[in-house]
């Protein structure tokens, strides 16, 4: 369908992906591949189809007619739109070309025209009678189009000539959020101005998700979340689209929203990386600790490692020892950043040593975090019928910075080993600087002294050591 990807909002590592291409995919390949041979075509429309425009001069001059079309509706108009050519859609439009012909997709020459950006041709169709609400069968408007091309003026032309901006297409997504997810700054702002509706919502739907991203993984690993309930400004906040941010919360965007899923804005916007949008937020009145979703914008900042978002959630008052209460949905075999199972009910400190975070692991102790709190990771582990239920005991925030806890799933530290062993000594000297214990042993009984040798990391073996780690 032509929408944008709304699975984002939960913070996966790519970007915000505009799936309204499929629709524009289908409409081209219906217009350059599947409308017949040059010999089933009518002239016209194949001379058009071959931007030929001489052979059109002379077929119009013999009285062709000037809105055959081809077996799916094509007109030699809608290749004049689609070639860009201005002098070709005047010549077919004088001759009496119908401006607001369409194809079997609903394809009319001013949805090729929108897709361009081609502001001449667009007042021309708009003249010459076009509809400026015309939208495709799955529902995509010019004005989207046009919108998610980039194209302002076009926008402009199209909403001077009535079209409406708060129509929405499949899954009720607008020319605003495609706007926004497409970061056109300049078209938000136009669409503003024509009164879009800023705080208008995504269809809610039902939507089978992974908290695991491997193909086959416990039963556990699969729950129904519901999808949908976005507003613009989530578009814009998860495409990290900063001026577009501004101008929505100018206009009165809810800052405070939340998806159907229960993730704010801010959220969405630490989960995408996008330290200054979330910056923005919180200076506009977001809540920090917005946590519906079962994470909040400081888990999701830790998850990708940003101090800097971190620290401006700090600032703003986010509670440094707010444990983690749900996974986050993942793609089937992804590295999308999420929330694993086993890292349900770990605090901001302990997820930032488990990966490998010294300088957020600094912030949140200067902010009063709990160096002392631990995690007991329990989860499955192994393809089904052959799944084992692990539980590992107390886990310190020493113990996860060599790597204990969970230490089969991903955590998203650096992967890097001959960075990683000197981050780790980091992460360990901060975790013993504050005070934690260097002989607590988990489940299996195995100490962090333990764990950091038959990873072999001999510098911080050597530093637990002298600091009075015991051997045994």
């Amino acid at each position: 369908m032509g929408v944008v990807d709304e699975s984002g909002e939960v913070g996966m590592k790519r970007a915000a992906t505009g799936l309204g291409g499929l629709a524009t995919f289908l409409v081209l390949v219906c217009l350059t591949g599947a409308t017949g041979t040059a010999a089933t075509l009518p002239p016209l429309v194949d001379a058009a189809k071959q931007a030929d425009w001489k052979s059109v001069r002379v077929l119009l001059s013999q009285e062709t007619d000037v809105n055959a079309a081809s077996a799916d509706g094509t007109t030699a108009l809608h290749w004049a739109a689609y070639w860009d050519d201005l002098e070709a859609a005047i010549l077919l439009l004088a001759a009496g070309a119908d401006p607001g012909a369409a194809t079997d997709l609903g394809t009319t020459p001013l949805w090729n025209a929108s897709l361009n950006g081609s502001a001449e041709i667009v007042n021309l169709l708009l003249a010459g009678g076009a509809d400026p609400n015309a939208a495709l069968l799955m529902g995509e408007t010019v004005t989207m189009t046009a919108s998610r091309s980039g194209a302002s003026n076009v926008v402009e032309q199209l909403l001077v000539a009535g079209a409406d901006p708060n129509v929405g297409a499949a899954r009720g997504q607008t020319a605003l959020m495609w706007a926004a997810a497409q970061r056109h700054a300049a078209v938000v702002e136009v669409l503003l101005a024509y009164d879009a509706d800023v705080n208008a919502r995504t269809d809610v739907w039902s939507e089978l998700h992974k908290t695991d991203p491997q193909q086959a993984s416990h039963g556990d690993y699969q729950v129904w979340i519901q999808q949908g309930g976005n507003t613009p400004l989530m578009f814009a906040a998860r495409a990290g689209d900063l001026a577009s941010v501004e101008l929505m919360v100018a206009a009165g965007a809810d800052v405070n929203v939340e998806s159907a899923y229960g993730i704010s804005v801010a959220t969405m916007a630490a989960h995408s990386n996008h330290a200054d949008v979330v910056g923005v937020l919180l200076e506009s009145g977001a809540d920090p600790d917005a946590g519906n979703g079962g994470y909040t914008a400081l888990h999701a900042a830790i998850l990708r490692g940003n101090e800097a978002t971190v620290r401006s959630l700090l600032h703003h008052g986010a509670d440094a020892n707010a444990p983690l209460l749900a996974p986050s949905p993942v793609r089937r075999q992804s590295h999308d950043y999420h929330f694993h199972n086993a890292f349900v009910g770990a605090t901001p400190f302990w997820l930032s040593a488990r990966f490998l975070h010294p300088g957020i692991m600094r912030a949140l102790a200067e902010s009063g975090a709990n160096p002392h709190l631990t995690h007991s990771p329990e989860y499955w582990t192994g393809q089904p019928p052959f799944s084992a239920w692990q539980e590992e005991g107390p886990i310190t925030v020493l113990m996860a910075a060599v790597g204990m806890g969970a230490r089969g799933i991903r955590g998203f530290e650096t992967s890097r080993a001959f960075e990683r062993e000197a981050v780790v000594l980091e992460a360990v000297r901060i975790a013993e600087g504050l005070g934690v214990s260097l002989d607590n042993r988990d489940g299996s009984g195995t100490t962090a002294v333990q764990a950091a040798a038959s990873m072999g990391y001999d510098s911080v073996v050597k530093f637990l050591v002298e600091r009075g780690a015991r051997l045994d």
